[in-house]
């Protein structure tokens, strides 16, 4: 889901006949293609964001989630969810939004907050649209959360994940997280949330 290596462009042989009698060895220069390589930025999120946080979740989760959850579902769980009280009340209860953006557009985003657990935090989201799948973005996402969650002291980093969501399962354990549990959770509708929760212990920062 998460991690692919940059395209790389072998120009050896092009450049061995530009300069004839240099060894290969020498001259292979690799260039990391400006799509897979994007230099994204991730930028803390404020309420002004949250309708286009709130759009965007839809399409990724209308793109991804068939399969995993059914139609319906998935447009009770972005309502309930996704619903910009929803989200306002997520912010004034101290739970960080971050914005990933790639050449300026708004491809993908993360929240996080405290744990009532000392030393817990809890990575609530993580989503990228699948277009942007395979280019490393969601590690460096979640490598971004981790390293905001260590500064503030925390130990360990709590996620869950759809027991049948295999593909962000597998970036997740690809990323250092374990599953500790697995629960069922009513989410109204008539409907259950069947997670698995990950965690993944933090080093202290500085250490």
């Amino acid at each position: 889901m998460f991690d692919r290596q940059p395209a790389l462009i072998n120009l050896s042989s092009t450049l061995t006949e530009i300069f004839p009698g240099s060894e290969p060895a020498n001259l292979e220069i690799y260039f990391v293609s400006a799509e897979s390589n994007p230099n994204p930025q991730i930028l803390l999120a404020s309420e002004e964001h949250l309708p286009a946080l709130a759009a965007l979740a839809g399409d990724i989760w209308r793109q991804h989630y068939p399969g995993i959850i059914t139609s319906a579902q998935i447009e009770h769980m972005l309502a309930r969810m996704y619903a910009l009280a929803t989200l306002r009340d997520e912010l004034r209860r101290g739970i960080e939004f971050y914005r990933l953006l790639v050449a300026g557009r708004f491809v993908g985003f993360a929240s996080l907050g405290a744990l009532p657990e000392p030393g817990a935090w809890k990575l609530h989201k993580l989503y990228l649209l699948p277009a942007f799948h395979g280019r490393g973005l969601g590690s460096r996402l979640l490598a971004f959360c981790e390293t905001e969650a260590r500064r503030r002291g925390a130990q360990k980093l709590v996620l869950a994940v759809n027991k049948r969501n295999a593909k962000a399962i597998t970036a997740y354990e690809r990323n250092g997280f374990r599953v500790a549990a697995a629960v069922v959770t009513d989410c109204g509708g008539g409907f259950v949330m069947d997670d698995f929760i990950m965690e993944k212990a933090l080093a202290v920062a500085g250490g």
